[in-house]
């Protein structure tokens, strides 16, 4: 039998073609745009990802028999606001994880309602990025289309909706809209009241791994496939990256480098950050994880190179930098695009290069570039080992990951053993194990990882330069609380 994964990303979503082995048999990627209306607010038209699917998914099929064709998982970028009407059309286009429009009602939240109060009951805080804080803007600035909502949606579950005609959620997706109450898996009434919204405009809660429904007739014509293809909950990006490359049970760690960077820690128990500087979430193993969540890590790659420097050869860049320079750039920068989530929840944080003098090459931007959003991803890392998490290695997946000299970096950054594994699908590969199970291939997310992950490379940290990069760490972590008061006066 075979199952597709989808990867509903930024900037593309995926699609995966998987036999009952686990053996990637074609992949087929579809880009759409994104847009920003006003500066700090990311938009896109879900429209676009369901073209995506009716184009993606017939052209990952050619060659291949459709009726063989068993399930279907999803996995895409969280938090995102889909709103429907009570005809199931979309009320305007989503407001994404990375939109930073709503610092006054993330203010609201922390504050008035209060952390305490928003972590009793959801396990977490307010982030900007977060869905509850994007329902009290659309309330506050779109009253109209607010009162006209009828099903409150994330990304990937649009997706499945189209497929199947369900609104469904997962319980790891839903953990990041701050209207779970994570601990007990459903629905938290006092944060739908504290944000106007009724339980009835909310999808239907399902563990990733269960079957929401089988195709839509006329969705299956339009794929080109059987009506009783199963269609999974799924979950959510990071989440299926992290059953993707194994990241299940208890003290299991991914660390993701794609369009945002997150540091993922598996547990079997529920548990979280007296601080809240790092999420408290459902995992779609059944379980819980701890999440670091960086807004901007492979994307500054991308702004500098193509953007900045007017480049595409991203391997070129690399090589002018020396191996006797890592771990001793004079440069820093703080890779703050767009504002930041974890560890220091600023949407008023901005990208900062520092430490410039004559002598500083194109090179020495690029290493502290790189180095930038290692030392991001280390803050996260930091605050898990003070809760007495001990992390003694992790899995590294997403873009950022085929460069090399970034997986040098960060495992000397870390000071820990990074591991790639042979599939380096990330969420895809992960969707498409949970539509195995789903469909009874495997008994459980846990099988399913112990049989198909396996690792391929690993790049283990020098002693030496371990050494000298948390030197330079130590003064990375003071240029944010000195720049912080600035930030805010010049947005």
């Amino acid at each position: 039998m075979l199952y597709i994964g989808v990867d509903l990303g930024t900037s593309a979503c995926k699609f995966l073609l998987v036999d009952e082995n686990g053996e990637v048999k074609n992949t087929v990627t579809k880009e759409y745009p994104l847009f920003f209306p006003h500066p700090g607010w990311s938009e896109q038209d879900p429209a676009h990802w369901w073209n995506a699917c009716l184009e993606g998914i017939p052209e990952l099929l050619r060659g291949f028999d459709a009726s063989q064709v068993a399930g279907i998982g999803a996995g895409g970028q969280m938090h995102g606001l889909v709103a429907l009407d009570d005809q199931d059309q979309v009320l305007r286009p989503a407001i994404l994880w990375n939109d930073g429009r709503t610092a006054a009602q993330v203010d609201y939240l922390n504050h008035t309602v209060g952390k305490d109060k928003l972590s009793r009951c959801t396990a977490n805080i307010a982030f900007a990025g977060f869905t509850a804080p994007k329902l009290l803007w659309m309330q506050q600035q779109e009253p109209e289309l607010f009162g006209r909502i009828a099903k409150i949606m994330l990304p990937k579950d649009y997706l499945v909706y189209r497929l199947t005609g369900v609104h469904a959620t997962d319980l790891s997706d839903a953990s990041g809209m701050l209207l779970l109450d994570v601990e007990h898996r459903c629905w938290s009434k006092e944060m739908l009241d504290i944000c106007g919204i009724a339980e009835k405009q909310m999808p239907r809660l399902f563990e990733s791994w269960q079957a929401v429904g089988t195709l839509h007739p006329e969705t299956a014509k339009a794929l080109g496939l059987p009506e009783n293809v199963v269609v999974c909950a799924g979950a959510g990006d990071n989440a299926a990256a992290a059953v993707g490359t194994g990241t299940v049970g208890e003290g299991h760690c991914n660390i993701s480098l794609g369009t945002s960077g997150t540091i993922f820690i598996s547990s079997e128990r529920f548990g979280v950050d007296p601080n809240n500087a790092l999420h408290a979430f459902a995992h779609a193993d059944g379980g819980w994880h701890l999440m670091g969540c960086m807004l901007s890590a492979a994307s500054c790659n991308k702004w500098w190179q193509d953007e900045i420097i007017g480049t595409t050869d991203y391997k070129g860049e690399e090589a002018r930098i020396l191996p006797e320079k890592l771990g001793k750039n004079h440069v820093y920068f703080l890779p703050y695009l767009m504002g930041e989530r974890s560890p220091i929840n600023d949407t008023n944080a901005r990208g900062t290069f520092i430490g410039m003098n004559m002598d500083t090459t194109r090179a020495d931007m690029t290493q502290a570039m790189l180095e930038g959003v290692a030392f991001a991803i280390r803050d996260s890392f930091e605050v898990a080992k003070s809760l007495g998490i001990d992390i003694p290695r992790s899995n590294i997946c997403g873009g950022g990951s085929r460069s090399a000299l970034w997986k040098t970096i960060l495992a000397n950054v870390l000071g820990i053993p990074l591991d790639t594994l042979a599939t380096e699908q990330g969420p895809g590969y992960g969707a498409a194990m949970l539509a195995m199970v789903a469909c009874g291939r495997f008994s459980s997310v846990r099988q399913a990882a112990q049989e198909l992950v396996r690792v391929k490379s690993t790049v283990e940290p020098d002693r030496q330069l371990t050494q000298l990069y948390d030197e330079r760490y130590d003064r990375f972590r003071r240029i944010y609380p000195t720049c912080k008061n600035l930030f805010a006066q010049l947005i």
